[in-house]
């Protein structure tokens, strides 16, 4: 029987797209940032590229171009420093080259559908945010679609006067599903600025430590990991997002439900409590 909006004690959940939705990995990204540096004659490293990820695309590049070794890299090839010209000419072209990197990779990370088809069995509200604007999302929107997911609520950066680690984002997405209060929500990334994020807004938050940015891989490649190797590097990510403040670290979304029912208990507890 489905449950009524507000008979679950978890009102709504909040997902990252890239390595938290689709494109297990977070490699899209990463491919769109390479190739708009090496336009400019810039070997950006992947390390590089992943050191901000979640950010808002705009505040990424600017972070990127903050970073010692890139700047000095960039300042060697170009006479000066990056400064904001440069910024906006750069972002100007990593638009078309993300959104065609990132419709590459609009493949859902498997148990995403399920994930969010067992959430609407709930009575739970669906949102969604991203570093991604709406040009560079409108493709995966429509391939995640086809295959079965479609969130209530998607805030795109440049939507909220500030983007992450600042709660905005989060904030819009509840607001426009009407979930509240934010310690009844849940906050789903595998980026520690989108479990900032989260934290800031009030919401519980999960961490994703396999699928994402920390771990890096694609989906083969994580699978080829030996098992010594993939315990140490999941370990890894888990402290790095456990630092940024999730209450919860699982390996993909595959595995959410479990949690969502044992933050629906605790809030069920504390609700009893006051």
């Amino acid at each position: 029987m489905t449950a009524t909006p507000t008979s679950f004690p978890v009102k709504a959940v909040i997902f990252d797209w890239a390595g938290t939705m689709v494109d297990f990995g977070c490699t899209a990204p990463v491919r769109g940032l390479v190739e708009v540096f090496a336009g400019e004659g810039l070997d950006l490293s992947v390390a590089e590229a992943r050191a901000d990820m979640g950010k808002a695309k705009l505040d990424h590049l600017r972070a990127i171009l903050a970073d010692p070794g890139v700047k000095a890299r960039w300042a060697a090839i170009k006479g000066a420093a990056a400064g904001e010209a440069e910024v906006l000419a750069l972002y100007a072209r990593l638009e078309p080259a993300m959104a065609a990197a990132a419709a590459q990779s609009a493949k859902l990370i498997p148990g995403a559908a399920q994930v969010a088809a067992d959430l609407k069995a709930l009575g739970v509200r669906i949102g969604s945010g991203t570093g991604y604007t709406r040009q560079m999302m409108a493709p995966i929107l429509a391939a995640a679609a086809e295959q079965g997911y479609a969130p209530q609520a998607v805030v795109c950066a440049g939507e909220t006067p500030s983007g992450r680690p600042a709660p905005l984002m989060a904030w819009k997405a509840l607001i426009e599903l009407d979930a509240w209060p934010a310690q009844a929500c849940i906050k789903v990334d595998d980026a520690p600025v989108g479990i900032a994020e989260g934290k800031a807004a009030g919401c519980w938050t999960v961490g994703l430590a396999a699928s994402g940015n920390e771990m890096g891989l694609d989906a083969a490649a994580y699978a080829a990991l030996p098992d010594e190797e993939r315990r140490a590097r999941l370990d890894e990510a888990e402290k790095v997002l456990r630092a940024a403040g999730a209450d919860f670290v699982i390996e993909d979304v595959s595995q959410l439900m479990p949690v969502v029912h044992e933050i629906a208990r605790k809030i069920s507890q504390r609700t009893a409590a006051s």
